[in-house]
């Protein structure tokens, strides 16, 4: 039985690689820094980043990890669930003090506020 390659379109990773590497530098990271902690090349890393390299599934559960990243927005047209802006802004609340949690809230109430006014 001849088995044709099934006609898929391969997934773009393109879109991931350019999270990654905003995530990266936001956070100031080297490549080299990233790739020494993750045990894989800076090359790879690059690739990942610039060419939309598939990362091996273990590298990309790795990567969502490190730099919060939320998959939903890669793998679904609308997005499910929290977006990666609000996953990295759980993770600083996850860390933060309660003084600076209620330096937060108020700030939220306060751009909350002006924005209806602004309506």
């Amino acid at each position: 039985m001849n088995m044709a390659k099934r006609p898929v379109e391969k997934y773009d990773f393109k879109a991931f690689g350019e999270a990654i590497k905003e995530a990266r530098k936001g956070r100031k990271e080297s490549r080299k820094k990233v790739s020494d902690e993750m045990y894989i090349s800076p090359r790879y890393l690059a690739n990942i980043e610039n060419n939309g390299q598939h990362p091996s599934l273990q590298i990309f559960f790795e990567l969502i990890q490190r730099y919060n990243i939320s998959v939903d927005q890669f793998l679904f047209d609308s997005p499910a669930g929290k977006d990666t802006n609000r996953r990295q802004l759980d993770a600083l609340l996850d860390d933060m003090s309660d003084t600076g949690i209620r330096i937060v809230t108020a700030t939220a109430e306060e751009i909350a506020k002006v924005e209806k006014e602004g309506r």
